[in-house]
């Protein structure tokens, strides 16, 4: 059954995380998501174990459900293939800086003069309108640049990124919501048009949904930073035999809480008798649910707690996770044979749809799998191929 994206028709020029997995998204939900790669490839491909060279694990599970088509974009004629690919594409998203792709003369007005009804989605470290605009960018310096280095140093510790791609992967959520939003817009009578994602001003937005704070307000009502997040006592809770995480937030969830840990009387206590006292000592809170809790197992809690409306959960390692009971039976694990690389393990989509369903129906490409095939579609002869892989402008999978 066809994705919600099906016959949508994705020109990917981008690298490393956040335009490989936005685009994966994309093509997760039927999209046809055409990989155009470098003759060296996506860097990606050469990070982390690997049965083949350019097949690491950091490429594959960034880039299954795509087509790889290899075009050097400074040889005319590879350049003049991805404009001859963009007159039929519905949507073109990039990488480059805004700089480069107008250098090689692959910007916005030159992909509208060949096809008016492109979307055309810029992603890139700043906005092209400020002075950070020539500035690299790579997740770390995002983190820093946007405060998220220094939320550490509000807990006592010294400023450190966090232990995920979290600037990669959340604006590539917004390269997917911005392009089936400018899809929509085209599709009810609109026409194409140009997009930026930039990192810093999406990571910006992001954590300032609460740590804007008493800065929202102007004059200030109060510090910057959401309290509860940036206490240092906020962590999984140390039991007699493990941990887990429990979140007796609001007041329904408190009172529950104490009765069943046999504190009825932090109910009534002054610090905690409602969620706004809780925020203002959450110190307090965090200090005296840990010493409850440290008392009993994590089994006892569970099975105190289970069946209540108190949030309760199990601390999984990312080891728990491949064998976690409701992934399992909710099928989020995928396996799937790929020619040259075996049998792999893949997360699978977690958004579920009724009647269009989105799906792993291709495996991540070798380098210009599909090379020879995208050209033919678009036009190319053999003969025409030929030629473009003796002048490098093209090449096919070793």
């Amino acid at each position: 059954m066809p994705g919600p994206l099906d016959g949508v028709r994705i020109l990917e020029l981008t690298s490393v995380v956040l335009g490989p997995w936005a685009c994966q998204i994309l093509g997760d939900l039927g999209a046809d998501v055409i990989k155009i790669e470098p003759r060296g490839g996506d860097s990606n491909r050469q990070l982390g174990p690997r049965a083949n060279e350019g097949m690491a694990a950091l490429y594959l599970t960034c880039n299954r459900n795509k087509r790889s088509l290899v075009l050097d974009l400074k040889n005319p004629a590879g350049k003049e293939a991805l404009l001859k690919l963009a007159e039929t594409a519905d949507v073109l998203v990039h990488n480059y800086r805004p700089q480069s792709m107008e250098r090689l003369g692959l910007d916005y007005p030159a992909m509208k003069a060949r096809n008016p009804k492109i979307i055309f989605c810029g992603t890139y470290g700043y906005s092209k309108k400020g002075p950070y605009a020539d500035r690299a960018a790579y997740d770390d310096s995002i983190q820093s640049a946007s405060g998220i280095a220094t939320l550490a140093a509000r807990m006592g510790e010294e400023p450190r990124y966090l232990p995920t791609i979290i600037a990669d992967k959340t604006t590539g959520l917004a390269v997917v919501y911005s392009v089936m939003a400018a899809l929509f817009h085209r599709e009810r009578g609109g026409i194409g048009q140009e997009i930026e994602v930039p990192m810093y001003e999406t990571l910006i937005s992001y954590i300032m949904a609460e740590h804007l704070f008493g800065h929202v307000f102007d004059p200030p009502r109060g510090e910057m930073g959401y309290t509860r997040l940036l206490s240092r006592h906020r962590r999984p809770y140390k039991t007699r035999n493990g941990y887990i995480a429990i979140l007796p937030y609001l007041n329904d969830h408190w009172k529950t809480f104490c009765e069943t840990a046999g504190r009825p009387d932090f109910v009534t206590d002054p610090r905690f008798v409602t969620l706004s006292e809780r925020l203002k000592n959450i110190d307090d809170v965090y200090a005296e649910t840990g010493a409850i809790v440290a008392r009993k197992t994590t089994e006892e809690w569970f099975a105190l707690l289970g069946k209540t409306n108190v949030p309760v959960m199990i601390v999984n390692s990312l080891e728990d996770l491949i064998t976690d009971e409701h992934l399992a039976a909710t099928g989020f694990w995928k396996e799937m044979d790929h020619p040259t690389e075996g049998r792999l393990r893949l997360p699978g989509v977690p958004v579920t749809f009724s009647e269009t369903p989105g799906d792993i129906r291709r495996h991540p490409p070798r380098l210009g799998e599909h090379s020879v095939e995208v050209l033919r579609e678009a036009g190319y002869s053999d003969g025409a191929i030929r030629s473009m892989i003796e002048s490098g402008a093209t090449a096919e999978a070793q």
